[in-house]
């Protein structure tokens, strides 16, 4: 089935997705988004019930592989000791994720320039502030302006009470002479936007049913769909079709119904995160691009960046705020920066943690040998549970070409659409980052009286970053798009998810990946008239 052509069609309605079609529709173009997933409905979500750990595991699993919703697609990850987590459906990962919400540091954009290392990207923080402020209102930030050791900032509401956990941490790192201070987050702390504010229904992983979570299936989508943007659900798009001059002419995609369709379009965005881009393009191979749509330089998939996780969590007297919203209160960038001193160059973020809910706490303590069974259980059980601090240590991924997606010759999705393969080795910068945060992790948690402290390094499931698998520069042969997400190979193909990351930085991304797709977007404004020169 053929479908009447759009100016614009975008690939994915997470993140990076849903603001460019928000900021793509002042032109007044006819854009439409194809999701291979569905509106969700938050009267469904865990926090509603009392089994909201239970279901972690389950039906709302970080992991699609153990979630395998319909609307998902299986991963081959047996080589790689990080596994993927994202989630598929209207608003993307942000569902789901903690709304942890820092920004890449200036640093960031010229580590070729400062250590000598990976590339610097062709565009610098300057170039996205503004971009990064619009993406704040839009999103709806908490914080405390004025960070010493991060980008300025200037969210719209105040930040998350310290809470509990917050104090102990903010009193040890005081101790220390360390760095810390009250993380920014997409967590409402009063009524905006038609969003109510936190009332700590728990932990915000896995959705938030209170709504005071920002996603963008209610922060940008209803904006974009007011504005004349049309989506479309359940779509699975098997591969980008190109005509005879080499331009994207539009995709074939299964329907709801498994029907084979086709949807015509001028201009292509893809927003798949930095896994489901590198597959879409992989699989969109034809004669003249016999290695996959815009990957003359050999770079689509490779160079995954994933931010290696190590975990520290100890044991105090005095009870912590458990599961309580949101879940990250404080960060340290103590050790961000490089330091010549260290036996590794660039650095990593310290996140901290309020605490658990009581079933992870009891498989946790559990399979760390501090839960016994027997006449004990119960005594330990409740001298653990809501006493727990936690630290964790974000590491920057640097670029290496071995890291890679590629298309897995046998697992197939059900729609018969070859399956992404991840391959991926944590270099030994990034391992001797890991044992020097989780050393300061111990610290800290010593010096707030933790016992019986804990180590996972790296998180199993700590695959939530999916980055620069389709890298911007300004050279074809060094990357995939251009300094302003447009392909080199495809005038009128775009990307403006996570995988245009040039290196990963020690923050979470999704505020700088939202940043980048406005910037895009805006450019693509700027250059209509010539956009296919």
């Amino acid at each position: 089935m053929k479908h009447k052509p759009v100016d614009v069609l975008i690939i994915g309605a997470g993140a990076s997705g849903a603001a460019v079609a928000w900021s793509l529709a002042d032109t007044r173009m006819h854009i439409l988004c194809l999701d291979q997933g569905d509106w969700m409905k938050p009267s469904e979500y865990p926090s509603t019930g009392r089994d909201w750990e239970a279901r972690f595991y389950g039906d709302y699993s970080p992991s699609p592989n153990i979630r395998a919703r319909p609307e998902d697609y299986p991963i081959n990850e047996d080589n790689s000791p990080i596994k993927v987590v994202n989630f598929n459906g209207v608003g993307g990962s942000t569902v789901m994720y903690t709304a942890h919400w820092p920004r890449l540091h200036p640093s960031d954009f010229r580590v070729k320039t400062l250590d000598g290392v990976a590339d610097d990207w062709p565009i610098g923080y300057d170039t996205l502030v503004p971009f990064f402020a619009e993406n704040d209102r839009m999103m709806g930030t908490s914080g405390l302006s004025g960070d010493p050791a991060s980008p300025l900032t200037d969210p719209p509401m105040p930040p998350q009470p310290l809470g509990k956990s917050g104090a102990m941490i903010g009193k040890a790192m005081n101790k220390l002479g360390w760095h810390w201070w009250p993380s920014d987050t997409t967590v409402a702390t009063m009524d905006y936007e038609g969003r109510a504010r936190c009332i700590n229904l728990g932990h915000c992983t896995p959705a938030c049913a209170q709504g005071a979570k920002a996603s963008t299936d209610i922060t940008y989508w209803p904006a974009a769909l007011r504005a004349g943007v049309e989506l479309r659900t359940h779509c699975r798009v098997r591969e980008i079709t190109t005509n005879e001059d080499g331009m994207a002419s539009g995709v074939i995609f299964y329907d709801k119904d498994g029907v084979e369709q086709f949807q015509p379009a001028e201009v292509v965005i893809v927003a798949c995160n930095g896994v489901g881009t590198p597959r879409l393009l992989l699989n969109s191979k034809s004669e003249r691009f016999p290695d996959g749509l815009a990957n003359s330089s050999g770079l689509v998939g490779k160079n995954l960046m994933f931010h290696p996780y190590a975990q520290v969590y100890g044991y105090v007297e005095a009870p912590t705020d458990s599961n309580r919203a949101p879940p990250t209160c404080l960060w340290s960038k103590e050790f961000y920066e490089t330091d010549p001193s260290r036996d590794f160059v660039r650095g990593y973020g310290i996140q901290f943690g309020r605490g658990a809910g009581p079933v992870f706490e009891a498989v946790a303590s559990e399979a760390k040998g501090l839960l016994p069974w027997g006449a004990d259980h119960h005594r330990v059980f409740r001298k653990l549970n809501g006493h727990r601090l936690a630290a964790s240590a974000i590491c920057e991924d640097l670029p290496e070409e071995h890291n890679r997606v590629t298309l897995d010759p046998v697992l197939k999705d059900s729609h018969g659409i070859p399956a992404p393969r991840i391959d991926y080795t944590i270099s030994e910068n990034s391992r001797k980052m890991m044992e020097h945060g989780i050393a300061r992790a111990r610290e800290v948690l010593t010096a707030a009286g933790a016992t019986d402290i804990c180590v996972n390094s790296p998180i199993l499931y700590g695959g939530w970053h999916l980055l620069g698998t389709a890298r911007m520069g300004t050279d074809p042969a060094r990357s995939v798009v251009n300094e302003w997400g447009r392909s080199h190979d495809v005038k009128n193909l775009f990307i403006v998810d996570g995988s245009v990351f040039v290196t990963s930085g020690g923050v979470n991304p999704t505020s700088t990946i939202q940043a980048i797709a406005l910037y895009i977007a805006d450019q693509m404004k700027q250059r209509l008239a010539n956009l296919f020169d």
